[in-house]
């Protein structure tokens, strides 16, 4: 969830500098934590090698929630943050290209049903249906449908690499390969071999300092489920029904069909 007082944040983030370089990573609950901790474990050799107990949370922080009140401007460059804001709401320099965006996008069902979960972890929704119906307005301070347009659309103003999280969980090596080639970080055939596997979903699940459980008892309820829940595509079919899946694609093909993304509905 995303509870930041948007007047002040804005104006933060307006007067974030860029004189060091970094990336930054985005996402609408589109695999986020999942590429955070993939950046972690690319950048952090103690984080491969299980010799530094750090969460990713501190490697790769919340650029719009500082809960540990971080000095995100003179943190040590490359800059690593990840984010679900919209495209006009993060720092302008970006728009210098002098910084790397990293956008995963997922397709909206499976986003919907994940966020569905997610939210009852912590509050108590009534149903899918109402669900679906708040989904088409808000996503985060966003709606889905307006975020990945507005990204797309401005896209040539930021030095950005667009994934899709089908693609990462089709070809996860690739994927890592192909995130080290947009950044200019090279590793050795070990270090890529030992970043996908401690990058499985299995393995994310069990690493403590990657898996968010720490927010079980404090923000999420306790006994209610894990924060990394499957990790698959095409779950939505086990949570929407026929008409409601209908409905959905009915705006989805009004919505985006003037936008190039293609995505992948089960595998």
């Amino acid at each position: 969830f995303l509870f930041p007082q948007w007047t002040l944040l804005s104006t933060t983030l307006a007067n974030f500098y860029t004189s060091f370089r970094f990336q930054i990573k985005l996402s609408s609950f589109a695999g986020t934590v999942w590429s955070q901790n993939i950046l972690s474990l690319i950048y952090h050799e103690g984080h491969r090698d299980g010799t530094e107990n750090i969460e990713t949370i501190h490697r790769v922080p919340w650029l719009e929630y500082n809960i540990y009140n971080m000095d995100f401007v003179h943190r040590p460059s490359p800059r690593l943050f990840v984010t679900h804001l919209p495209y006009y709401l993060v720092p302008r320099d970006l728009r210098s290209r002098r910084g790397k965006v990293i956008y995963i996008a997922r397709n909206p069902k499976d986003v919907m049903v994940s966020f569905f979960h997610f939210s009852n972890l912590s509050i108590k929704v009534e149903s899918i249906t109402d669900f679906i119906c708040q989904f088409y307005l808000d996503v985060v301070g966003s709606s889905w449908f307006d975020h990945i347009r507005g990204w797309n659309i401005h896209r040539d103003d930021f030095n950005i690499l667009f994934l899709t999280y089908e693609e990462m969980k089709k070809d996860l090596r690739g994927t890592v390969m192909k995130i080290c080639k947009f950044l200019g970080k090279y590793l050795n055939e070990k270090e890529l071999d030992t970043v996908v596997e401690k990058a499985t979903f299995n393995n994310m699940q069990a690493d403590a300092s990657a898996n968010y459980d720490f927010m079980i008892g404090n923000l999420l309820e306790q006994g209610k489920g894990h924060f990394l829940r499957k990790g698959t595509v095409g779950d939505w079919k086990n949570t929407m029904t026929v008409a409601q899946s209908e409905r959905f694609d009915s705006a989805f093909k009004e919505k985006m069909k003037d936008l190039p993304f293609k995505f992948i509905w089960d595998i």
